[in-house]
């Protein structure tokens, strides 16, 4: 990511003070890196999410901030304050973990009172703060149970509060819904957004979950192979990714690698390796590209038009072939092969009175301003 888009994004957040920064970190274990030179500003009351695939180095990265992990260079601080000597249970954190990780033979109560009582807080405060903290996850009638007697989604309001009753400055979240169905993950991403309003605490979650991390977060860092491809708003990661990685990997995109044959006007002109003639609208945020210069070019399925019949379409428009059709309730996915061989992803409204059938002709369609032109590493 360049400088100038790092400080666009921070710019956006300069009325609160950093929370967590890191400054080029690395992290290498038996002489694999993991973490990759990151640069990290996390600002006082964000909900910020790490976003990537398994073995991105995600998860490390959050180890880091814990103090669970020592960076083998870089530097960690927390609100100001360098963390470099100072062990996990002294940092203003705490972490949920995916497992919950609690004891399941102590109380609800008796969890969440746990770090409390080995700080050798007086009685009526611990009995206060604990009564607190179960209020705020709607627990407090469950405080007599035992972890095994409670739900999924129980449990993981437990370790919530037990992480909320010590007051940290910034609440570390591991894969926090990980283990929960999908209705009740569902769920609980309302129960944490609207805890992180009320609290107005610093929230850090890892995710590899795209959806969820575009639906909580008010700022997503994108990693991969150990570095941030890109860091943004929920809509600039997903409308405006700025490589092919980060569009592929946030929802689904439709990907045609090629050249630029021309950049006159507004357009750029792009032709593929499979010799489709494609025009993508240039945007603020579109590199700039000289004619033979690769190019990936990023077509979301849901801005593309389907058409059983020829479109008074000039530009964008191409022939195939239906190849499968799935309904899914309020959309319809669709699988078109192009007469260039290529298969695209179309997502078209449930406006159908009967399903299409497939290996029938279509047509395929889309506007110049909804494709992007990325840079073809």
């Amino acid at each position: 990511m360049s400088q100038i888009a790092v400080q666009n994004q921070d710019a956006k957040y300069t009325h609160n003070a950093l929370d967590v920064e890191l400054r080029k970190v690395f992290k290498v274990f038996n002489g694999e890196t993991a973490v990759r030179g990151v640069d990290l500003n996390i600002h006082q009351g964000e909900f910020f999410s790490i976003l990537g695939p398994s073995g991105c180095g995600k998860t490390t990265t959050l180890r880091l901030i814990a103090g669970f992990e020592s960076p083998s260079a870089g530097e960690v601080l927390i609100q100001n304050q360098s963390m470099t000597h100072v062990p996990p249970y002294r940092r203003p954190v705490n972490t949920v973990f995916q497992s919950y990780a609690l004891f399941n033979h102590l109380t609800v109560w008796e969890n969440v009172a746990f770090g409390l009582r080995i700080k050798r807080l007086p009685k009526a405060a611990v009995a206060d703060r604990v009564k607190g903290a179960l209020k705020l996850v709607k627990m407090e009638s469950y405080a007599n149970r035992f972890p095994t007697q409670l739900s999924g989604g129980q449990q993981q309001r437990v370790a919530l509060a037990r992480a909320l009753v010590n007051r940290p400055a910034v609440l570390l979240l591991d894969e926090p819904l990980g283990a929960l169905d999908l209705k009740l993950r569902k769920e609980m991403q309302v129960e944490l957004s609207n805890l992180h309003q009320d609290l107005g605490l610093t929230f850090v979650m890892v995710t590899h979950d795209q959806e969820e991390a575009l639906s909580l977060s008010d700022r997503i860092s994108v990693m991969h192979e150990g570095k941030i491809e890109q860091i943004g708003t929920p809509s600039e990661i997903y409308e405006r990714p700025q490589t092919a990685f980060v569009a592929d990997f946030i929802g689904d995109t439709n990907l045609f690698r090629g050249r630029v044959i021309a950049s006159e006007g507004s357009d750029l002109q792009v032709l593929t390796d499979n010799k489709m003639k494609i025009f993508v609208q240039k945007q603020e945020s579109t590199p700039v590209f000289q004619s033979q210069d690769s190019v990936v070019v990023s077509v979301r399925p849901e801005k593309i038009k389907l058409s059983f019949e020829s479109p008074c379409v000039k530009s964008n428009c191409f022939a195939g072939q239906l190849k499968n059709v799935m309904y899914m309730g309020t959309h319809v996915h669709c699988l078109v092969e192009l007469d260039s061989g290529d298969r695209m992803t179309v997502m078209q409204a449930n406006n159908f009175a009967t399903l299409p059938d497939v290996n029938q002709p279509v047509y395929v369609y889309w506007n110049t301003h909804d494709c992007l032109a990325l840079v073809n590493n």
